[in-house]
């Protein structure tokens, strides 16, 4: 069986956030990590590869500096990392981006692909989705337990106060939640097995079935307006009631604000 992981290094926001002057991210003068649903797809990959001996390949896109985030993946276990890096691929929104890393998953042999949810960078939980519809594939959302039943996965989807089960055939494309498990930590040993492997470099001739006009900055058909490391809010309004009173002034506004 052959999982592919697609995983982020997005900005360690503790640390603060730079923008460059178009809007977007400078994401090489950031500190980063890896994000968080991502890694807890990769530790769903790897706890499927402890049952089934399962191959693993992590797979990101970005800068050169995002290698790091593939390093500490094959520390946790993965068995491959891929990095897709170029100077055309920058600025990408969701679309771009999805159909960038669709490009480069054309290249592999999968049976299943996970991605997180969402970035924390973006908050969109668009890109997994669109992979799957770039490489028809079937897409299950939001999941919170996975399991492998032959040549197709169970997976428990988290839908508001309950969940979905799921059983789709593979291959298939299945985005996660943080919430999936907890990560495991890197080893003394898997470190040093990490930096002894190589990790394989592709740019924008090993995309497959991709069209220039998609990709980046000018292939991104959404673009940022403004953007900001902090939102700020109103001051807010303060009112002095009695207790009945402001009951009543409190149901008032939920009903003001479609709340009940």
């Amino acid at each position: 069986m052959k999982i592919v992981v697609c995983i982020k290094q997005v900005p360690d926001t503790k640390g603060g956030v730079v923008f460059n002057p178009d809007g977007t991210l400078n994401r090489g003068a950031m500190l980063t990590i890896m994000n968080p649903d991502d890694k807890a797809g990769l530790e769903a990959a790897l706890r499927i590869k402890d049952e089934t001996g399962a191959e693993v390949t992590v797979l990101t896109m970005g800068l050169p500096k995002a290698e790091e985030v593939l390093r500490e993946a094959m520390a946790m276990g993965a068995d491959k990392g891929i990095l897709v890096t170029d100077r055309v691929l920058g600025g990408a929104d969701t679309w771009a981006t999805s159909t960038t890393i669709a490009g480069a998953l054309r290249n592999i042999d999968y049976d299943l692909i996970i991605t997180g949810r969402q970035a924390i960078d973006g908050d969109t939980a668009q890109v997994g989705p669109q992979i799957a519809e770039h490489l028809d594939l079937p897409v299950i959302s939001y999941a919170q337990n996975i399991k492998i039943d032959g040549d197709s996965v169970i997976v428990e989807r988290q839908y508001e106060d309950r969940y979905h089960v799921i059983k789709s055939k593979m291959p298939c494309l299945i985005t996660a939640l943080s919430e999936l498990n907890e990560p495991r930590y890197m080893t003394p040993g898997g470190i040093n097995e990490a930096f002894e492997k190589e990790v394989t470099v592709w740019g924008r001739a090993d995309l497959k079935d991709v069209d220039d006009s998609n990709l980046g900055l000018k292939g991104s058909p959404t673009k940022i307006a403004k953007a900001s490391d902090k939102v700020r809010k109103g001051a807010g309004e303060v009112v002095t009631l009695d207790p009945a009173e402001a009951a009543a002034y409190i149901v008032d506004k939920f009903k003001e604000k479609h709340v009940i």
